[in-house]
């Protein structure tokens, strides 16, 4: 099929039904999609932004291999149906081998890199895992020591797979990479090495020797995974402060992808080129720039370890585009905005079809600007992590409506419902409703690996189905298009990373001062939202902010949750039954993010109101002393993802911007 333009083509995918032989495992998917053509580039990759023209390159021959050996090796080292493999990786190609050959042994358990070590171990004990792949030490590369600090503290942790970065470098590079490494081993922990450093129960493999004793021909595990298996543990935003890991089976990774491969159609398949820049312990990067281009013979181009963080990367974009003759990319709007200072100049870039937006929502203003500026379509979707990757995207191949979600995917549902103050469900929304948005189908979790934080995700809504509670606030309008107004849960999405407020109130109520804190997202024009707190202190105590942003550095894991601003008040807003109003919160920072934004944009004294809009979520209103400045307000304003109007005392403007 080519693809899907508008719901009728979605209402007959699902008419025809699935395929009856689906593959049974993500494995299995792979393997079908490199027999298409076994000889096609399936992966490639440059380590570096200014080498982007000499990438190291496997065919699907070779990926099945890499991935069919990995595989064996999990088995050799004991890894069975229930046991977790955890991975603490950049972006490389082992990242790649280490995930689908882990889900073709056991379970795989992704894990941020960016963590500090504490919060990295936490993990690494909740997720149960007996096997560890991270990288072994580099100079200028802190992971090793990160990692190294916590593996005392993880009691099932038996093996400890080492990838080495060396491997991935030039050859006139690699010797001299070699010495630096030994020398930084000796500096770190003299003639015992690495080994002494690790706890002696721990089993230390290299990566790359130890798959050279593995057949890449066929799995040597008589084990024969099915789609009711679980397949991976990815950790999303909670609101307990504990590890929250989401479990998701094969069938949920296969679903997924198979319904994205029947929306998008054609525009991702054989001869089709996709590049990954987001990270490969995020459920985007790995399955729509990962399983969902593999099991259909696209080729997968992965740029350098950091992704679109990586020097260089975005400042020669245009140009990988131009030389990899690059179809399809993912982003978030802060990558974006980001390549919206990149001039495309004469780099002929009419390969891009579209890129593809999600994980925050992406203001209307940035993405007119984005598209007719470079003419690249820009499709924004949505989906979680617990709904496997993606539930709703605005369609390749149909009416592309600015603001909007899109329209689901085949083979999943997705509904607005009302629901009553305690959270239970009274009926269908009518078009352009606003109520809580549902989803069931084959792509939805099977739960946290704590039963306790599962209990409240589920709806009951009397047809039998299981469906999952998103969290959002959103509509459906006449045409089956979705769209966000407003996100229920507390969240806060600093460049389309997830950061619970607990992992920044939980700390500062540890300090001795702080009697109340809260945490919430202010709106910022390049990262979307950005962390500040807000705090009560205690009667008779005294605490400046500068003191507890300098608590908060040696206590928060995270460093994208270190908060941006704290700011000290003399009392809370309180709900009448005593809680913390945080929409008063949200609504102080949103309207101090907005004048200093108008203000940065040369207009002065305009007067910002901020209207709940029950069919567009939060909108605003700006009026402005002087009518001229009108285009300059319109222009920042429209950087923010909020619905707007703008009038002046001489010029009313009664039409809204979205």
């Amino acid at each position: 099929m080519k693809g899907v333009a508008h719901v009728q083509d979605v209402l007959a995918i699902e008419a025809q039904g699935q395929v009856a032989d689906l593959p049974s495992s993500t494995y299995d998917m792979i393997c079908r999609g490199a027999a298409i053509n076994p000889s096609a580039p399936a992966l490639s990759f440059f380590a570096t932004a200014d080498d982007y023209r000499n990438p190291e390159s496997w065919t699907y021959r070779e990926l099945m291999r890499d991935v069919t050996r990995t595989a064996n090796l999990f088995s050799r080292l004991g890894v069975q149906r229930n046991s977790v493999v955890a991975y603490v990786l950049p972006n490389l190609p082992e990242t790649h081998f280490v995930i689908w050959g882990g889900e073709a042994a056991g379970i795989v358990c992704a894990i941020n890199p960016l963590l500090e070590g504490e919060a990295i171990g936490e993990l690494l004990v909740a997720s149960g895992a007996s096997v560890l792949v991270t990288l072994a030490p580099f100079a200028g590369i802190d992971l090793w020591q990160k990692v190294q600090s916590v593996l005392h503290k993880v009691p099932a942790l038996r093996h400890l797979v080492l990838v080495n970065l060396v491997d991935r470098m030039s050859t006139e590079k690699r010797f001299v990479a070699r010495m630096l490494q030994r020398g930084e081993c000796s500096r770190l922990y003299g003639e015992g090495g690495v080994r002494s450093a690790v706890p002696a129960q721990i089993d230390i493999h290299d990566y790359s020797t130890a798959i050279e004793r593995e057949s890449g021909v066929a799995l040597s595990s008589t084990l024969r995974i099915s789609l009711d298996d679980i397949s991976s543990y990815f950790c999303t935003g909670g609101t307990t402060g504990l590890p929250k890991l989401a479990m998701r089976r094969h069938g949920n990774e296969v679903a997924n992808a198979w319904s994205a491969g029947q929306f998008f159609g054609e525009s991702i398949g054989p001869g089709k080129v996709i590049f990954c820049g987001l990270p490969l312990f995020h459920v985007n990067a790995v399955t729509v720039t990962g399983l969902l281009g593999f099991s259909r013979g696209a080729h997968i181009v992965l740029g350098t370890p950091q992704g679109y963080r990586g020097e260089g990367v975005v400042k020669h974009f245009w140009e990988i585009v131009e030389h990899y003759r690059i179809n399809f990319f993912s982003g978030v709007p802060t990558l974006y905005g980001s390549l919206l200072d990149v001039p495309v100049g004469e780099h002929d870039i009419s390969s891009l079809e579209y890129g593809l937006c999600g994980a925050a929502p992406m203001p209307v203003e940035l993405l007119r600007t984005f598209q007719n500026r470079t003419g690249i379509r820009i499709l924004e979707g949505y989906g979680l992590t617990e709904g496997t990757c993606v539930s709703s995207v605005n369609p390749p191949f149909g009416e592309r409506r600015v603001g909007s979600i899109g329209i689901r995917l085949p083979g999943q549902a997705m509904k607005a419902v009302v629901v009553d103050e305690a959270g239970r469900y009274i009926r269908d929304c009518e078009a352009d409703e606003v109520g809580q948005l549902v989803i069931s189908g084959a792509n939805v979790f099977v739960g946290y690996t704590r039963p306790e934080q599962t209990t409240d995700i589920w709806m009951e809504l009397g047809d039998g189905m299981n469906w999952l509670n998103t969290g959002d606030l959103g509509r459906r309008d006449a045409d089956g298009y979705f769209w966000l107004t407003g996100r229920k849960k507390e969240l806060i999405i600093r460049g389309g990373h997830n950061i619970d407020p607990a992992a920044i109130e939980e700390p500062l109520h540890r300090h001795p001062a702080v009697q109340i804190a809260a945490a919430v997202g202010r709106p910022d024009m390049h990262a979307g939202e950005l962390p500040v707190a807000y705090v009560q202190l205690k009667p008779g105590t005294t605490a400046t902010e500068a003191e507890l942003a300098e608590f908060l550095r040696h206590e928060i894991n995270e460093r994208a949750a270190l908060p941006k601003g704290i700011r000290i008040v003399d009392a809370m807003p309180l709900t009448g039954v005593g809680k913390i109003f945080k929409p008063a919160l949200r609504r102080r920072e949103t309207e101090d993010a907005l004048r200093t934004a108008l203000v940065e944009a040369g207009v002065e004294d305009a007067t910002v109101s901020i209207i709940e809009d029950t069919a567009r979520g939060m909108a605003l209103h700006v009026e402005l002393p002087n009518p001229a400045r009108e285009a300059w307000a319109i222009a920042a304003l429209g950087r923010f993802p909020f619905a707007f109007t703008v009038s002046s005392a001489a010029k009313p403007s009664p039409e809204g911007h979205r």
